[in-house]
C-alpha cells in the first residue's frame, strides 16, 4: 500500500520543489523503493498546452499525449520512471470535470462546494494509478503543490492534503515544507523569520510539516538549524538546508549528504538501514565536472529569453555532453536576428560546432531558422532540426536545391507551394483521428508516443541501432509528402516515416557530416544516465566539428 509524500513551498515560488521531489524519488528509488510523482497546478488552464512558453516554460509530453508541467520532465529525467497522464492535474481540470458531472446530473440535485467535491476531486486524483509499470503496488507517491502556501488558488490543494493525510492515518503520508531562509548581506546573517511565517500559516491551514527543506545560499549553522527547529516544531535533524548546486544533477547527492532521505523515512516510522547506491549519481557528476574536452551548440529559436522554454532541450545537450565526456556550451540565439542582414549568421554561428533549431509555433524567426539551415548545410555544420527544425530544414531544402522557390508553410499563410501543411487526419492509438483547421486549439495537436520505421541503410538507423522506434510528438503541422521525391532528388532523404508511410518523421542528408531533422521531440526521453542516442551523436559529431577548426 503506498505511502504519500506531500510537498509544499513557502515564502517564494522557484525554490526548487519540483527538483527536490526528483531528487527524494530518486534517492528512495536508489533504496530499492518503488516511486512515482505527481503535480497538482492550481492555476484554471485545463493544462499547460496553450499558455505562452514565457508565461510557463516549456510543455513536457507524456507517452499517452498529455500535455503537462515541464516539472514532469525533471521527474522523468532523475528516475527514469514514465510519467502519465495521471501525473499531473490542475484546477481547471479539476473544476472541469466537476461541472460536467454537474451538468450530466451526476451529483444528484445536490450543491455542489469546494468542499466536499473539489477536495474530493483532488484526492481521488492523488490516490489513482498507484501500481508501477510492472503491476506492482507503488511504496511512495510523492505530490508537489504548484505554488506557494498563501496563494487563493492552493487553498483547496492544501485543504485536501489536511483530509487525506488524516484519512490516511499515521505511517502513511508526510509533509515535506520547501521554504526559503535568505542572507541578509548588509547584516551579514542568514534570517529564519520568513520560514517561521510560512510554516505558521501552512499550519493554520491544517496541516503540519515532518520535514523543512530550507534553501539558502550560505551553510545553515548548527545554531540556526535548532531555531528553525524550536519555533517550527520539527526535530533539528529534520531541518535539511539546501545550498545552490553545480549542477542539477549534483542535487540529489547533496541532500542524501544532509540526509533527507533518512529523515523522510524515519518520518513514516522505517528505519533508513544500508546506505542507497548513487554509484551512477557519482558517475554523472564526475563526467561533468571533468570533462576532457568541450563544444559548442548553436541553438537558433525564439523562446531564447526564457531557457525554461526549451528545459528538456537544454538537458539533452547536457546529456549528449555526458556521453561524450565532454562540456556543453550553449549559445542561445534569436532566429529574428537573421531575418534582416544575412553578415548576422555568420557572425553569430561561425563559433558554434554545431546548430540546434529546436520546435516552435508561428511564422516569427521563420526565416531566421531557414539561414540558419542554410548556414549548417552549405558549411558542413553538424545541423539537428526538431520539429519545426525539420520542417524548416525541408523548406530550406525545397527553396535552395529543389527550385521551388515559394515553398512555404501554410501555417504562416496561404501558399502555392505547401512543403509543410496542417494534418488533418492520421493513425493514433486509438485508430484514426481526424482535426479541422477551425477546430480548438488545446488538446488538437498530434500528442504523444508513436511508433517510426526507419529505412535499414540511412544514418538515423545506425544511431538507433534499430529500425523501430517510438517517440513523442506535439504538433498540428507536418511535411507534405507530395514533395517527397523532389527533395529526395535534392539529396534530402526521409529516412523514417510513420509505419502505415503516410507521415515523415525523419530526414537526413547523407553527404552531409551529420544532417538529421526529426517531427518528434527526442529531448522529452533523455536522460542523464541514459542520454538520447540522437544528442549522444549530435555531440559526438560536434566534437570531431570542433577537431576540424
Amino acid at each position: 500500500m503506498a505511502r504519500y509524500i506531500f510537498i509544499t513551498g513557502g515564502v517564494v515560488s522557484s525554490l526548487g520543489k519540483g527538483l527536490m521531489a526528483a531528487s527524494l524519488a530518486a534517492l528512495l528509488q536508489a533504496r530499492g523503493y518503488r516511486v512515482r510523482i505527481r503535480k497538482f497546478d492550481p492555476y484554471l488552464n485545463v493544462d499547460p498546452g496553450t499558455m505562452s512558453p514565457y508565461q510557463h516554460g516549456e510543455v513536457y509530453v507524456t507517452d499517452d499525449g498529455a500535455e503537462t508541467d515541464l516539472d514532469l520532465g525533471h521527474y522523468e529525467r532523475f528516475t527514469g520512471v514514465a510519467s502519465r497522464q495521471s501525473d499531473n492535474v490542475t484546477s481547471g481540470r479539476i473544476y472541469k470535470t466537476i461541472i460536467e458531472r454537474e451538468r450530466r446530473g451526476d451529483y444528484l440535485g445536490a450543491t455542489v462546494q469546494v468542499i466536499p467535491h473539489v477536495t474530493d476531486a483532488i484526492k481521488a486524483f492523488a490516490q489513482a494509478d498507484t501500481l508501477d509499470d510492472d503491476g506492482e503496488d507503488l511504496d511512495f507517491v510523492l505530490c508537489e503543490i504548484g505554488g506557494t502556501v498563501g496563494d487563493i488558488e492552493s487553498l483547496p490543494f492544501i485543504e485536501a492534503i489536511r483530509q487525506l493525510k488524516n484519512e490516511l492515518g499515521r505511517g502513511r503520508s508526510i509533509s515535506i515544507h520547501v521554504t526559503l531562509v535568505p542572507y541578509i548581506a548588509a547584516a551579514g546573517e542568514l534570517k529564519t523569520k520568513p520560514t517561521q511565517h510560512s510554516v505558521r500559516e501552512l499550519a493554520a491551514l491544517g496541516v503540519a510539516p515532518d520535514v523543512l527543506v530550507c534553501r539558502c545560499e550560505k551553510p545553515l549553522p548548527p545554531s540556526e538549524r535548532a531555531k528553525i527547529a524550536l519555533f517550527c516544531n520539527v526535530p533539528s535533524s529534520a531541518v535539511i538546508p539546501a545550498l545552490d548546486a553545480a549542477s542539477i544533477y549534483a542535487v540529489p547527492l547533496q541532500y542524501h549528504a544532509e540526509g533527507l532521505d533518512s529523515e523522510v523515512l524515519r518520518a513514516f516510522g522505517i528505519e533508513p538501514g544500508a546506505a542507497p547506491d548513487l554509484a551512477r549519481w557519482t558517475e554523472i557528476v564526475d563526467r561533468l565536472t571533468n570533462p576532457e574536452g568541450e563544444v559548442t551548440i548553436g541553438v537558433v529559436g525564439k523562446y531564447v529569453g526564457l531557457q525554461d522554454a526549451y528545459k528538456s532541450l537544454n538537458e539533452a545537450l547536457v546529456h549528449g555532453g555526458i556521453a561524450n565526456k565532454v562540456k556543453v556550451n550553449i549559445r542561445w540565439i534569436d532566429a529574428e536576428l537573421f531575418e534582416g542582414d544575412h553578415g548576422e549568421v555568420a557572425q553569430h554561428l561561425e563559433p558554434c560546432h554545431a546548430i540546434l533549431v529546436p520546435g516552435a509555433f508561428g511564422e516569427r524567426g521563420a526565416e531566421g531558422k531557414i539561414a540558419a539551415v542554410r548556414f549548417a548545410r552549405e558549411r558542413n555544420v553538424p545541423y539537428f532540426g526538431i520539429c519545426f527544425g525539420m520542417q524548416m530544414a525541408c523548406v530550406e531544402g525545397a527553396r535552395d536545391l529543389a527550385g521551388i522557390a515559394d515553398a512555404s508553410s501554410t501555417e504562416f499563410g496561404p501558399t502555392e507551394q505547401p512543403v509543410v501543411g496542417l494534418i488533418t487526419e492520421w493513425m493514433g492509438r486509438a485508430g484514426l483521428e481526424k482535426r479541422e483547421a477551425s477546430g480548438d486549439m488545446g488538446g488538437t495537436m498530434r500528442l504523444g508516443a508513436y511508433d517510426a520505421k526507419l529505412a535499414g541503410n540511412s544514418v538515423v538507423a545506425s544511431i538507433y541501432g534499430s529500425n523501430d522506434i517510438s517517440e513523442r510528438h506535439r504538433h498540428r503541422y507536418e511535411v507534405n509528402t507530395g514533395y517527397k521525391e523532389a527533395l529526395e532528388k535534392s539529396g534530402l532523404v526521409f529516412s523514417g516515416m510513420s509505419p502505415d508511410g503516410t507521415l515523415p518523421e525523419i530526414v537526413e542528408r547523407p553527404d552531409h557530416p551529420w544532417f538529421v531533422g526529426v517531427q518528434f521531440h527526442p529531448e522529452l526521453k533523455s536522460k542523464p544516465f541514459d542520454p538520447h542516442p540522437l544528442f549522444a551523436s549530435f555531440i559526438g559529431a560536434a566534437l570531431k566539428q570542433s577537431r576540424l577548426v
